[in-house]
């Protein structure tokens, strides 16, 4: 298991990890099984998205913020309920098919960390590759 600790600089930013995650399961050793990506953070995501054209990553913040506005009135006692409601539509984790040793990631596809109530000292995303 291997754990990626890092900060943020923004409020809310998307964090490409591919790299990070490959690596992990090259390391590993593992030729065939599964490689789970998982954040314990309530208001960080770890999912899969595109990962050529990083005007879309400015596009799905931009949606994201239009459905879940920062501004709105929520019932929640603190300040970041938005956040937690983009990291729940998100989601915490994502699991990848490993084969010949690399994760099968689709053509244009990558895993991303998004970060919803930054900028923020260290967030944690755990990486476990599992044989099978």
């Amino acid at each position: 298991m291997k754990t990626l600790k890092f900060p943020t600089s923004h409020k809310t930013q998307l964090m490409d990890i591919s790299n990070e995650v490959s690596e992990a399961v090259i390391t590993s050793g593992v030729k065939e099984g599964i490689c789970v990506v998982f954040t314990p953070h309530t208001t960080g995501s770890v999912f899969l998205f595109e990962n050529a054209d990083p005007n879309l990553r400015r596009d799905l913040l931009a949606a994201l913020s239009k459905t879940i506005p920062s501004d709105e009135h929520y019932t929640h006692v603190g300040s970041n309920a938005a956040a937690h409601l983009k990291s729940s539509r998100m989601g915490a984790s994502v699991t990848i098919p490993v084969h010949g040793g690399r994760p099968m990631f689709g053509k244009w596809q990558g895993v991303f960390f998004g970060e919803f109530d930054g900028p923020r000292q260290e967030r944690e995303v755990v990486i476990k590759v599992i044989a099978g």
